[in-house]
């Protein structure tokens, strides 16, 4: 069991080294995103995409592990998961005390990712929002001005003033 234990915690510290990668690329992704850089933000949601698979297949070395050691310890079939296991190693402290220590660590970033992902889905929403309104900008500049015409439904007609400019020839 001392191996497999050993395993979970390597699986569970490869976990936690990923998630620390996706908060360094967060920073460079807020900056593309600011500065407009869509070359450097596709770059970066590449890197995101392939941690992500990499932390998926983690966790399920980490699920099938906690699977192993429930049926070394005699709990075959049950849901188990780290916290279970914390409090069942009640008579092998050493390995408790680890098993909590990167618990703690994962759960830590994990949560810190979570907050950085919530930060740049509203710099996203807002950058959005800025695309939109300069989209409406540039339409309102290029379309002249609705006229006060109004129909026999007290509604306006929608006429719109002549777009014809200047005339300096007067």
């Amino acid at each position: 069991m001392a191996s497999l234990m050993d395993e979970l915690l390597l699986t569970m510290d490869g976990e936690r080294s990923l998630y620390e990668k996706l908060i360094s690329l967060n920073g460079e992704k807020k900056d593309s995103i600011i500065h407009k850089k869509l070359e450097v933000l596709e770059q970066v949601t590449v890197q995101e995409q392939a941690i992500a698979d990499s932390l998926l297949k983690l966790e399920e070395k980490r699920a099938k592990l906690l699977r192993s050691i429930a049926t070394v310890m005699g709990h075959d079939g049950e849901q188990v998961t780290v916290s279970w296991m914390i409090s069942n190693l009640a008579n092998q402290p050493v390995e408790q005390g680890k098993l909590k220590d990167a618990k703690d660590k994962l759960v830590k970033v994990a949560d810190d990712v979570q907050v950085l992902n919530f930060q740049t889905q509203n710099l996203l929403k807002q950058a959005i929002e800025m695309v939109e309104f300069d989209i409406t900008l540039i339409k309102s500049v290029k379309q002249a001005p609705q006229t006060s015409n109004y129909g026999r439904d007290a509604e306006t007609t929608g006429d719109l003033l002549g777009n014809r400019g200047f005339d300096a020839k007067q």
